[in-house]
């Protein structure tokens, strides 16, 4: 377990796999069970929306600020009271009475909480995997699609059964993976060890981070700022998708709870894990020779990944769906694997977590807008309208990331 070992960077990877799985998986769970919480508080679709709205926006608020301290303090410190507090705001979820809680508990505190992971995750990650940086990444990013997977499908389960007296089957997910949650904190604090920051020990007035260039980093670099953007436009996907898909499914194809939780993201997501494995080794063994292959994977995965998001939402046969989602998860994949890879291509090692922070905190704010517009596209047009729409913003974000590539990239990089 000595932090300088070359085995103690593959244990941490393993300890912040699992708080990742649960910093995502329990994103889905309020997802999954959508319209049995809708069912309970009486409210339309705009409302139920709008706790998917301020837990984003709280994140993208709450980032920036994060990842700026994940360059000052102590990032062991900074990933387990994260995890603490996101997984507590989960837990009180589950005992929500109106939408009005479920927005203090879900949307807010869950929101502040998860902001505070994964910057100081990914800059210790970044910091201890050097020639296996996209590897570790990647294998990380795997956590998102199994908690994902998981996560929604044990809701979907229970919200298929029916009230316990004034128990709702709703409720127990959020209990469950929430009390977990607490629990490796708890177990995170003696298995963690301090990772000193890279700046960490250099003399006053040296190369040591201030707050001043750290929170000026993502700016000064024009090809950070297209990936920020870029990253913003998958986002708002993503938050869509992610919201309304398992809605969208029982609508269209008339689903259970927990059939519509499963095909959601099964489908997606297994094609995301191979996509994320496969991107992530590929450009690994790329890097040296080519330096823009980290930029070039990110648009690949957008670009490519937009027909599907169309093809998915507007066709009426269940096979070509699920194919669609699949094929959309793959590319998705492909960019999930370099999306934070390709940024520390053109961010010094000491500013990281600053970085990481504000392109969350850029991405969040962008995308926060999405389960609330595509609720008022639901009830005024019907979910196959806003799912489709879900392409443009793939298609976006790829043009934005290849004009950052091919004009800035060679300037900004830091390799």
């Amino acid at each position: 377990m000595n932090p300088k070992s070359d085995n103690y960077k593959w244990w941490l990877l393993f300890f912040l796999w699992v708080a990742f799985f649960l910093h995502q998986g329990t994103r889905q769970i309020y997802n999954a069970i959508l319209p049995q919480i809708q069912g309970d508080f009486k409210v339309d679709s705009f409302s139920m929306g709008l706790v998917g709205t301020v837990f984003t926006m709280t994140y993208g608020l709450c980032a920036m600020p994060s990842g700026l301290a994940s360059d000052m303090l102590r990032r062991k410190w900074m990933v387990i009271s994260g995890l603490a507090i996101f997984c507590s705001g989960i837990f009180l979820s589950g005992c929500a009475w109106s939408i009005g809680l479920m927005i203090v508990f879900y949307g807010l505190l869950n929101g502040a909480g998860q902001a505070f992971y994964y910057p100081a995750a990914c800059s210790l990650l970044g910091q201890l995997h050097d020639n296996t940086r996209a590897t570790a990444l990647a294998i990380h990013q795997t956590a998102l699609y199994a908690g994902i997977i998981i996560c929604s499908c044990v809701s979907g389960f229970f919200g298929d059964i029916p009230s316990f007296g004034q128990v709702s089957g709703w409720r127990v997910p959020f209990l469950l993976f929430g009390g977990l949650g607490v629990l490796w904190a708890l177990f995170l604090i003696f298995a963690m060890r301090d990772t000193p920051n890279v700046s960490a020990g250099q003399p006053k007035g040296g190369d040591s981070a201030s707050i001043v260039d750290a929170a000026l980093v993502v700016f000064k670099k024009p090809a950070a700022i297209s990936l920020a953007l870029g990253f913003g436009c998958h986002i708002y996907v993503d938050v869509g998708f992610r919201t309304w898909a398992p809605t969208f499914l029982q609508g269209h194809f008339g689903m259970d709870a927990s059939a519509a939780a499963f095909n959601a993201v099964i489908w997606h997501f297994c094609g995301a894990f191979f996509g994320v494995m496969l991107g992530g080794r590929i450009t690994d063994r790329l890097a040296a020779r080519r330096k823009t292959v980290r930029f070039e994977s990110n648009i690949a995965g957008l670009l490519l990944g937009a027909p599907f998001i169309f093809l998915m939402a507007n066709t009426t046969s269940q096979l070509v769906c699920f194919a669609s989602m699949f094929a959309f998860g793959i590319f998705r994949g492909v960019y999930d694997s370099n999306m934070f890879a390709s940024l520390f291509d053109v961010v010094a090692k000491r500013y990281r977590a600053s970085a990481s922070g504000i392109m969350l905190s850029f991405a969040f704010i962008i995308g926060s807008s999405a389960p609330a517009v595509l609720g008022l596209i639901r009830d005024n047009f019907g979910m196959d309208k806003g799912m489709a729409s879900l392409a443009i913003f793939y298609a976006l974000g790829a043009f934005i990331i290849l004009l950052g590539r091919n004009l800035f990239f060679y300037k900004d990089c830091e390799n």
